[in-house]
């Protein structure tokens, strides 16, 4: 999705300011409130009323706030569809219009927990976790077949080894996976080697290679990716932040090259310095 051209005039500039922000987000939190007080039957009982005006208060806030985020794109109204946080806010606080949604409990209910969902759009490092989670999801699929992968392997070695005399673990190919997808988190270990010693003494070198290979180094895999995708959706961060302030993409290339040339130089130092260490001691 592409980002929205940099937005100028006043309204602009009050949408984003961050008092604004900081308002919307207690009123996000005041509505939080509200509807856990909501679930209370005696709190129900002698503030019914109270709440459901508070919650409809909070509620006029938040389409008034969409109004004026929508009006902030001026002659370029299109611009609002392109973030995908606002996106997000139309449909949850514009989904009560739908027709059936407002006579539905539980579309209702959804549709007011996703207002205080709403909250991350006002917390950048927040922003920056779910982006990372989100572009992580693509290169999750090959970490995912590499497991099955080593799953089926090891599952069918298990079975092979301990398929006869531990068959409630070991019985089958797909219970054998059961088991070792269990392992991953090493849950149990010394229970399971235990019981697989008592058939064959081999049995150490299948679960300390099993560990090795899978535990090891799928989670650093995994870590691997999601680092990746952290320092991306951080650049992607820093890039709609300024273009937001009007700051040209060449700026953000050369601010950008300083800060890869600021971490080769502190890299640099530090191997100096371990030198020096060294020839020291």
């Amino acid at each position: 999705m592409t980002s929205p051209a940099p937005r100028t005039g006043r309204l602009a500039r009050l949408v984003d300011s961050d008092a604004f922000n900081i308002t919307i987000a207690g009123v996000i939190i005041a509505n939080a409130i509200v509807l856990g007080l909501e679930t209370f039957p005696a709190v129900m009982e002698s503030y019914g009323e109270q709440l459901i005006i508070a919650n409809e208060v909070c509620y006029g806030i938040f389409v008034v706030e969409l109004v004026l985020r929508f009006a902030s794109y001026g002659k370029r109204p299109q611009d609002f569809f392109k973030s995908g946080w606002n996106i997000f806010d139309l449909i949850v606080i514009g989904g009560v219009w739908i027709p059936g949604v407002r006579e539905n409990a539980t579309l209702l209910r959804l549709l007011r927990l996703g207002r205080i969902a709403r909250l991350l759009r006002f917390l950048p490092d927040a922003r920056v976790l779910i982006s990372t989670v989100v572009r992580s999801i693509p290169p999750l699929g090959s970490i995912v077949v590499l497991t099955v992968l080593i799953l089926f392997i090891y599952g069918m070695i298990g079975w092979t080894l301990f398929g006869q005399a531990l068959p409630e673990s070991w019985g089958t190919v797909t219970r054998a996976m059961l088991t070792l997808f269990i392992l991953l988190t090493l849950e149990n270990f010394p229970t399971y080697l235990e019981e697989a010693l008592t058939v064959t003494p081999w049995a150490t070198v299948y679960f300390v290679s099993y560990v090795l290979v899978a535990a090891f180094v799928i989670f650093n895999l995994l870590i691997g990716i999601i680092i990746s995708s952290m320092e991306s959706a951080r650049e992607r961060e820093a890039l709609r932040e300024a273009q937001e302030s009007g700051v040209t993409g060449d700026a953000v290339a050369r601010i950008h090259a300083i800060r890869e040339a600021l971490d080769a130089l502190e890299a640099d130092v530090q191997i100096l310095r371990d030198r020096e260490k060294g020839s020291r001691e």
